[in-house]
Parts: structure tokens; sequence; C-alpha cells
């Protein structure tokens, strides 16, 4: 069985104007899954690329609709799903779909959403958070008291970060090559703000944390980076590549890579099992979601844009204009057509 839906389609690759609104069909839930009632959905670098055509979905999910994370409500619960009740608020991730009015995700994948938030708050944790988390600490293994540097720290990610970086004892280092986004950060206890003029920052981390360099490099540059990642990582540092806005292919130096035993590792979310999903959701819940519930963590929300402008969103994100995330609802324009 299946029910008719609400989503943004992409026609083919291309521009923001091949994107569209159209009715699709939503299975129900089977065995250990609950179906979402989508309120609001982040958008992300991903859905851009996806939409061009250089990021397809993995199998098993929507090829032309985009979206990565979602926040609504349950509707309907499978068999054997007893975690979640049908009317609990929820947020997560998935694979690709969650620019739909509904979404069927595995119970172990959802989270829940704090007491007293809005849902376009909501749907700009998941991707961000997790990506964070499992970049720094699943991946990275910060400890206490070590320096994490975070590059394009005026993301939606990067802003996650900082504050997860701070709120458990670690040191923050972030980069951005806009004057005005390191000043927001600052404004929201940001510890060290480093301007990467011409793309460089060895001097300001040095300025900021001394020649140790950084524990943990969260790295969304890629190939423009390579050298000064390689120059400011710490003894036995952890680098873990998690985007390529300055490109895929570059030249490494291996010197500073061996003298300081370091170790470079890639990671994504979007292609992972169910059963490294979920544990990685488990971890979250447990280390960074009380933080959410306190407050030492908050979402940061640069636009909030009824779905029927996700062309404009689209063409915001690249401007390269936004600080925080852009969140998408679904209001009565959009799911009437």
């Amino acid at each position: 069985m299946s029910i008719s839906a609400r989503a943004v389609c992409i026609r083919e690759p291309g521009g923001p104007e091949v994107l569209h609104l159209d009715d699709v069909e939503v299975r129900d839930p089977e065995a250990g899954e609950v179906r979402v009632r989508v309120e609001a959905s982040g958008l992300n670098r991903a859905d851009v690329l996806q939409r061009k055509g250089f990021y397809p979905a993995p199998p098993g999910v929507a090829a032309d609709i985009p979206g990565l994370e979602y926040a609504g409500v349950v509707e309907s619960v499978g068999a054997d799903a007893g975690r979640w009740s049908v009317g609990d608020r929820v947020m997560g991730i998935v694979g690709g779909g969650g620019m739909c009015t509904h979404v069927v995700v595995h119970e172990t994948e959802a989270l829940a959403i704090p007491e007293g938030w809005s849902m376009s708050d909501a749907a700009a944790v998941p991707e961000a958070g997790l990506t964070a988390f499992d970049a720094i600490y699943a991946q990275g293994r910060l400890g206490p008291g070590e320096t994490a540097l975070i590059h394009s720290v005026g993301s939606g990610v990067g802003t996650a970060a900082f504050q997860m970086v701070q709120a458990l004892g670690g040191v923050a280092v972030g980069t951005s090559r806009t004057q005005w986004k390191l000043d927001r950060c600052v404004e929201m206890g940001l510890q060290h703000a480093v301007l990467a003029q011409d793309g460089a920052f060895v001097d300001g981390v040095r300025a900021a944390v001394g020649k140790s360099g950084a524990h943990v490099i969260l790295d969304t540059v890629g190939a423009a980076y390579l050298s000064d990642n390689a120059r400011v990582l710490a003894h036995r540092g952890r680098w873990v590549v998690i985007g390529l806005l300055g490109g895929a292919k570059g030249t490494l130096p291996l010197g500073p890579i061996l003298a300081k035993r370091g170790t470079l590792m890639g990671s994504v979310l979007r292609s992972r099992s169910l059963e490294e999903k979920a544990a990685l959701v488990a971890g979250y819940d447990d280390y960074i979601l009380p933080l959410l519930r306190g407050g030492q963590i908050r979402p940061v929300v640069d636009e909030v844009l009824p779905m029927t402008a996700v062309q404009r969103a689209h063409e915001r994100m690249e401007e390269n204009s936004t600080f925080g995330k852009i969140v998408l609802q679904w209001t009565e324009e959009s799911l009437g057509g």
C-alpha cells in the first residue's frame, strides 16, 4: 500500500530551474519502520550536487527527489516498531527523498525533537549535527583539551561542529574566507577565528593554538587546502575530509603526514548501512542531544523558505551568502500545487 505525497523533484540534471513540485507515492512502513509526515527539510550542498547530476542517490532511494534530512511527526508505525508512537515529533537523516511530505525510515534512525523546538530549527540539525559528530568524534576521536580545526566554520556543519567541540571540552579553531561569517561565529562564542585570506590559514592557526597544531581537522574544502592542512596537523593528528568545495584533485605533501604519524581519512554518511547509521544516531542521542536540550548547542538557521521557493534556496546556497542552514517548509501553498 502507499499514500499520495508531494515532493520536490528533479526533472533532469541542470540549474535550479529543473526543480519542481510534483505528486509522488510513498509506501507504508514495514517491520521496524515508521512513516513520518514531514513539515520541514534542511538544504545541503549535496542536494545541489544531486540536482546537477554529480551526486546520485544510493540504490533503493528515489533518484529524483533530493533531501538528506527532515523534521516531522510520526504518522504510521510498522510491525514490531516500538520505539515511536503516532504523534511523536522526530528528526533524522535519509539517503534521499527528504524533500517530500512523507518519508519512511527505520525506527533506529530517528531522533526525538527537543521539547519547545520549532520544526524549522529541528530540520537544521540532523545532517549537520551527525556529520560533525561522526567526523570529529566517531572518526577523529577528539579528546578533552584537544584542538579541532574546522573549515567553513560559518556553514551548517561548521556552526554545529564548533559548538559541539567547545561544549565537550575541546578547543575550536574555525576558518572562513569571509570576515562577516567569522564575526557571527565569534558572537556565538567561537574561541578562535581565522580569516583564510586567499586560502592561507597556517599563520592564523599557529597564532591561535601554537605550533602544536590541530589534533583533528574537519575538512570541507579538499584539494585547495591540502598543503596547509598538512602543515598544521598535530603529531598523531586525524584529518577527516567530508567535502570537496575546493576541488577533488591536488598535490598532497606526504612528508609532514609521515613525520607526524598523521591519519588522513574520508567520511560520508549517505551510503552507509542501516546498522552504521543506527550506531551513529545512538551515539549522537547519548552525547549530543542532551546538549541540544540544554541549550549548549543551538541550531543556526539562516533563512526559512516555503518549499515553493526551492529554486531560490538553491540559488542562495550557490551564492555562498548563507550563515548556517537554509530550511524549507511545507506550507499550504506548497501542498496545493
